[in-house]
């Protein structure tokens, strides 16, 4: 018999999913507009996938396996829906992929059946996360994730160190997956790997992070590139630095690629993360550069600065002061829908457009390297300004 106290949590599950979303006015920036209330959380998860519904087996109604948050999830427009195949991290901390699906890409997302049951390809795999869902050419949708595993260098006690490989899986219908091997690249550690939505010269080109520890990046670190003849064998050989880290900006300590690119008629415009410390530890933000159509090792446009960063209650969570996102959308009206999760808690939306991309990154000024430069480009604007508008501002 099923527990009476279920009637009540369900009702509550179904308004939640029901909800309306609307935008935050007081985020309009002219760039992008956020929504106001997330669009996946832990309180999404059905109640079927987290408590033993029989009063018999639980007599108090206790959550049996619960789920401290859901976010970093990949995006896709299949079949006339928004789809996120998202990170799902019970109160173990192990981790896993969940599809979820909404008609307007803004709210009412609901997850699909159950969890996606990833094959692992060893017992040493203990974690997979953070994947990102690229349409690519040869007619397969990809997941490009995170694979974890536990240092075999370790000593006994140090508990906590790990190897972060990029796992690969491939789908034509969201729902059935199969794995392919694991991405080789001569680093040690792949963090933020995306494959480009393209062949290049016949070849499989991959965005990759080569970095010397699990977190810290050292010596590594920056997107990088590299090329795969054979996906079923996928082999990188060399890995060329395309945006590395950079002294007192955004992407200091160290930066990754996000979703795959947008291809726009000016170039591809990625979106990617930029961590640098801070007396409070990590900060993370999202920033935005374009290269070049025909060859895509080259960045033309590199905007100062970052595109979004924490916002009001976006800062509070597991990992405070943290923006990522591994998941956008271009939909046929040219909108953009970007999915981005806060403080490694709560999934968000916040919707822009391909014109509006392009001018951020083509017109929003250049990064530059020192305080007068920063100061001469505001100068700059404030005179244009003032010449222009001067009895009006």
């Amino acid at each position: 018999m099923i527990h009476p106290r279920y009637a009540k949590l369900h009702k509550n599950h179904k308004c939640l999913i029901n909800k309306r979303n609307r935008i935050d006015r007081d985020s309009l920036n002219g760039a992008f507009e956020r929504f106001l209330n997330p669009v996946l959380t832990s309180d999404h998860i059905p109640p079927y996938w987290r408590f033993d519904l029989d009063r018999r087996t639980n007599p108090f109604f206790m959550e049996r396996l619960g789920v401290n948050s859901v976010f970093n999830p990949g995006a896709i427009r299949h079949q006339g829906m928004y789809y996120l195949v998202a990170r799902v991290e019970g109160y173990d901390r192990k981790s896993f992929f969940a599809l979820a699906g909404s008609k307007n890409g803004v709210d009412r997302f609901r997850f699909v059946d159950r969890p996606l049951r990833i094959e692992c390809l060893s017992n040493d795999e203990v974690n997979h996360y953070d994947m990102r869902l690229i349409r690519h050419e040869d007619g397969f949708i990809y997941g490009i994730f995170c694979v974890e595993y536990r240092d075999p260098e370790a000593k006994p006690s140090e508990t906590n160190k790990a190897i972060a490989r990029a796992g690969i899986v491939r789908t034509k219908d969201l729902l059935t997956w199969e794995r392919l091997p694991n991405l080789k690249t001569p680093s040690k550690q792949q963090r933020n790997v995306v494959l480009h939505p393209e062949f290049v010269s016949g070849k499989y080109a991959f965005y990759t992070r080569p970095q010397d520890g699990f977190i810290e990046a050292g010596e590594g670190g920056g997107i990088s590139l590299g090329y795969v003849r054979d996906i079923n064998n996928p082999i990188i050989e060399d890995e060329t630095l395309i945006f590395g880290k950079k002294y007192h900006t955004v992407y200091e300590y160290k930066n990754g690629l996000g979703p795959p690119p947008i291809k726009t008629k000016e170039g591809f415009i990625h979106l990617a993360h930029g961590v640098r410390e801070t007396a409070q530890g990590l900060r993370y933000v999202l920033y935005l550069f374009m290269t070049d159509l025909d060859r895509i090792d080259q960045v033309i446009a590199r905007p100062g600065g970052y595109f979004m960063a924490p916002f009001k209650d976006e800062r509070v969570g597991d990992v405070g002061n943290v923006l990522f996102s591994n998941g956008w959308i271009e939909n046929e009206k040219g909108q953009v829908f970007i999915y981005y999760a806060s403080a490694d808690t709560r999934v968000h939306v916040a919707r822009t457009s391909v014109d509006r991309l392009l001018d951020y990154v083509l017109h929003t000024p250049k990064e530059v390297c020192h305080t007068n430069e920063s100061v001469d480009q505001r100068i700059s604007l404030i005179e244009r300004n003032l010449k222009s508008y001067g009895n009006e501002v």
